[in-house]
């Protein structure tokens, strides 16, 4: 990985984060006309599903916001994510809500650069074991690879495993 961006053409908040905080990444661009999804985005990068990134984000009956990066090819489970947000009633935000959280719409949200202070933000420990990982950069079309580890310092996330069931206890 290189400690900046080689892309001249677009500078976007996100990298300037990374840039400024000496987070090494590299970018990748895809057409703009791909279709959305974090599956399409690792097909055309040549990526595994498990290793581009979802950004999703939950609010609680509390009117908490929490950022959840899971894999493409994963579903958070619904136990472990009211247990690592602290709250039975959950649901993913409306895009509307999205927008005014993050300044960005669904679908290439960075997940760093626009949180507050104490942001609750969560990385699934299973994106931990992949090499490198796809992030949306801010823009459809770019795209920021990372190592998992400067992905949980960009973001000031916390890593839990959110999409392992956990193993019977056997007595």
């Amino acid at each position: 990985m290189r400690a900046y961006s080689t892309r001249k053409e677009m500078k976007l908040p996100a990298h300037e984060h990374l840039d400024r905080n000496h987070i090494p990444y590299e970018t990748r661009s895809f057409p703009d006309t791909t279709e959305k999804g974090a599956a399409n985005v690792a097909k055309i990068l040549g990526l595994m599903e498990s290793q581009v990134v979802k950004t999703l984000i939950f609010q609680t009956d509390k009117g908490e916001r929490a950022l959840v990066m899971v894999a493409a090819n994963q579903n958070a489970i619904s136990g472990l994510l009211k247990k690592a947000l602290g709250s039975r009633n959950i649901s993913l935000a409306k895009p509307e809500d999205v927008v005014e959280v993050t300044g960005y719409v669904i679908g290439s949200i960075p997940p760093f650069h626009w949180q507050p202070d104490g942001f609750c933000s969560i990385v699934d420990a299973a994106l931990m074991r992949e090499p490198v990982l796809g992030v949306g950069a801010g823009v459809w079309g770019n795209e920021i690879l990372i190592e998992p580890q400067h992905l949980v310092t960009a973001s000031k996330a916390r890593v839990v495993n959110l999409t392992e069931k956990e193993p019977p206890v056997v007595a």
